[in-house]
Formats: structure tokens, sequence, C-alpha cells
């Protein structure tokens, strides 16, 4: 005997159907490497609006998008100095997308925002990377000391 769902329990279900597991394609990691770069650690999770509005964008669910971001600041130097670890674990693919862009922030910037406006059919407002401002924060910081 099968129990009928109520709306709550039919929008779940639908959910999970829609957000089924895939992978993540190099487009989508860019994107997110873009939002990552955009927003500051402790704001990194579900109910951001920016993780959000990705989130619906790329057809993930906001949780995905965020654990997403939390995988790229595993690699975060600038986060390892300050004893903040993201995720734990992560993809190669992350590491490969890290890797390309990570100091590039013009091609970072070019290719994010080109995807962006291709998918949302819209120019998104320009933001500065909070990262690279940290970079170079912590990088004058650290050159201080060494003065």
């Amino acid at each position: 005997m099968s129990v009928p769902l109520d709306g709550n329990a039919r929008l779940a279900q639908d959910w999970r159907y829609l957000m089924a597991r895939r992978e993540w394609t190099r487009d989508e990691l860019i994107m997110a490497f873009n939002l990552y770069c955009k927003i500051p650690f402790g704001r990194i999770h579900l109910r951001n609006p920016q993780v959000i509005e990705l989130a619906s964008a790329i057809g993930r669910s906001p949780s995905a998008v965020s654990w997403k971001l939390a995988n790229f600041a595993r690699l975060d130097p600038t986060l390892k100095k300050r004893n903040i670890a993201g995720a734990s674990h992560g993809a190669r693919s992350e590491i490969e997308i890290w890797d390309e862009f990570n100091g590039n922030w013009e091609k970072l910037s070019f290719e994010s925002e080109h995807l962006l406006e291709k998918i949302t059919g819209h120019t998104p407002p320009k933001g500065k990377c909070e990262r690279q401002s940290l970079e170079r924060a912590s990088t004058r910081a650290f050159s201080g000391l060494l003065s």
C-alpha cells in the first residue's frame, strides 16, 4: 500500500529528481570559481542569494553550489595561512580550474562572465575578486613583516 504524498513531500521528491547527481562541467566549474572569488569565505552557504542565483542558472541545487565553493576553498592558500579549511575532499577538475585561473583574474572574469551571459541572457554585474584583494593584502602584510 502506498501512502499519498503531501505537497511538500512531492516537491522534495521532484527537486531530488531534477537535481540528480551529475558531473560538473568545465563551464559550471568556471562559473562557480568566479563566484568563489567574489564572495568572502564566511558567506559561502546555501542561503546566500548569489549561490542561489548561480544554482538556478546552472540547474544545480544551492547546496551543490555551496559545496563546490567549499571544495575550491580547500585549495586557497590565503585561507590555509589563516588556518581555515574548506571541504576535506574534492575533485581533480577543481584543481585544474584553480591552477588555470588562480592569479589570472582577467581570463577568469572574461570566460565566466561570458558563460553567465550565455546561459542567463543578461550581462552579470561586475564584481571585484575578493580573493585577489585578499592575496594582495596578505602579500603586502607579509612583505611588511620582512622589511
